[in-house]
């Protein structure tokens, strides 16, 4: 294989400060809002670093991926916590498109004006007897994935949180929302979450950007 058809190379990535001579201005403040979004506040650098990671597996961007494992492991995450924390994300980004069948159900049977209203969540269950085993072993899959182990359920709220304002599901905010509220976390620490998963959901666009060169180089 030659070099040309490879789309990703750890080293590819080192490219990125060339986009300060193109988009100085946007770049330094990017990378200034990236730091502020990671830098420990009310979550440790520790607990940023295992959202990032979550959101990073949600956003597909292996750089990010690459740059954030290896962060979290200067922080002394375990591979446990590593492991749950994307477990979190896969059932956040699966429970997304679960939650959004709602809307389909309601675009199926009614003329719905308002495409959006938190009651029409209630007709999630409507799922168990359309799809039964899919849906029992989805419930089931995301029950174990939020709770506690090796991260706490607060924890794990906080990177659902995250997540959720990744995929950008109202149904999965609001529920989240409310469980990390009662798992105990605080306003800040819900919007220091939500921040570092602008950063990543942001950063992974600007880490693509290497690819952008390389194609244009080539």
């Amino acid at each position: 294989m030659s070099d040309k058809e490879i789309l990703y190379k750890k080293s590819t990535f080192n490219r990125l400060g060339e986009l300060n001579k193109y988009v100085p201005d946007s770049f330094r403040a990017f990378l200034n809002f990236d730091q502020q979004a990671l830098s420990s506040g009310e979550l440790t650098t520790k607990q940023k670093e295992l959202i990032a990671v979550a959101i990073a597996h949600i956003t597909g961007c292996p750089y990010c991926i690459d740059l954030h494992v290896n962060n979290s492991k200067k922080e002394e995450v375990t591979l446990e916590e590593l492991t749950e924390s994307i477990m979190v994300a896969t059932a956040l980004k699966a429970g997304s498109a679960l939650a959004h069948g709602v809307n389909a159900l309601n675009s199926y049977t009614d003329d719905k004006e308002v495409l959006y209203k938190q009651q029409y969540f209630d007709r999630i269950m409507e799922f168990s007897k359309i799809t039964g085993d899919s849906f029992a072993a989805f419930i089931d899959f995301d029950q174990k994935a939020l709770k506690d182990g090796a991260l706490s359920s607060k924890e794990k709220e906080l990177i659902a949180v995250a997540c959720a304002h990744t995929t950008g599901c109202p149904y999965c905010i609001d529920l989240h929302t409310k469980a990390a509220k009662k798992a105990g976390a605080s306003l800040n620490e819900l919007a220091e979450a939500v921040m570092v998963a602008t950063a990543l959901k942001a950063g992974s666009a600007l880490a693509h950007a290497v690819n952008m060169l390389e194609a244009y180089d080539a």
